[in-house]
């Protein structure tokens, strides 16, 4: 492998700005990387599930890239570029890489379903040819496939695949990974939000997550503070993040978290088809949990320090 990335620590999947023609904002998404960077987060994710990479073509899926990469300072940029096409896929990576992408996420197949040797294949053949770090990525609700511990662990021992995105919801298929790869050079991450703070406990080094949009911030101290075995303050931040990570997922993904970062002011909620806007019903208990967390931070502020009272 011809480049280390460290996979510890909070890493945002991005958001994927449109403006009024379903163009991608271009200013909107450098500011947007930016502001993360500032924020403290460990490195970016952009072109995922949550940036809409489905709707993208290859073309503006490489332009976003570009686009992150020359935004940030100092955070690594990870560039999703999975398909259920071994070739599509293995293109993206290519093009990827070639934009300076400091590594990759891949999505399991999803829809054609292949059996576990043909993800053993599909995974292989893009770390051999691809000199990156990459990470595969198990969502099960959304390819109707799950890549097994068995499989997972033979693809850790693949020298330029470097890590598993956890969102299965299987908290002991994910310790088993977890505890079968000790002894390589592999992370295990969080892939939803709410299960963060289980993943790390056995054995996560940190998460892909969509809540870092909007709280980057308080994500960071979560897992900071869990990695450093501080697990009483992690459970505590834990809770306060709580209501925003079940709002995050009342609609599909990255439905909701659009349309907190317009309420944020971060953002146009925008989406492209067939997604569509956050349902009404929804609006008003979003905006509630985001002022609430607000609210949270300026009295955090505000507080006297002890010594002086």
């Amino acid at each position: 492998m011809t480049q280390e990335l460290d996979l510890t620590g909070v890493f945002p999947a991005m958001c994927t700005p449109f403006d009024e023609d379903e163009r991608i904002d271009f200013e909107t998404l450098q500011q947007d990387a930016q502001r993360l960077e500032a924020a403290g987060v460990d490195g970016l994710v952009p072109v995922g599930s949550t940036g809409e990479s489905a709707t993208l073509t290859h073309d503006e899926h490489v332009r976003v890239v570009e686009a992150v990469i020359d935004a940030v300072d100092d955070v690594p940029v990870i560039a999703g570029s999975g398909s259920n096409n071994t070739r599509e896929a293995l293109e993206l990576s290519e093009r990827s890489a070639d934009a300076g992408a400091d590594g990759l996420l891949l999505i399991s197949p999803y829809y054609n379903k292949p059996e576990q040797r043909g993800l053993v294949e599909h995974y292989r053949t893009i770390a051999d040819a691809v000199d990156l770090p990459q990470i595969v990525y198990n969502v099960p609700s959304r390819t109707g496939q799950t890549i097994e511990p068995d499989t997972a662990v033979e693809l850790a021992s693949h020298e330029n695949i470097a890590g598993y995105k956890a969102a299965s919801g299987d908290l002991g298929v994910i310790g088993e990974i977890a505890e079968r790869t000790m002894d390589e050079e592999f992370a295990v991450l969080s892939g939803d939000d709410a299960m963060t703070l289980p993943i790390l406990s056995v054995g996560g080094t940190g998460t892909i997550s969509v809540a870092a949009n909007i709280e980057p911030e308080r994500t960071c101290a979560m897992v900071g503070a869990a990695l450093d075995g501080d697990y009483a303050r992690a459970q505590n931040l834990h809770h306060e993040l709580g209501p925003l990570f079940r709002e995050l997922f009342v609609e599909t993904n990255p439905i909701p978290v659009k349309e907190a970062m317009q309420i944020r002011g971060y953002g146009p909620a925008r989406m492209r088809p067939p997604l569509t806007r956050l349902a009404e019903e929804y609006h008003d208990d979003l905006e509630t949990v985001l002022d609430d967390l607000e609210r949270e931070t300026t009295d955090v502020a505000n507080a006297e320090p002890e010594g002086d009272r």
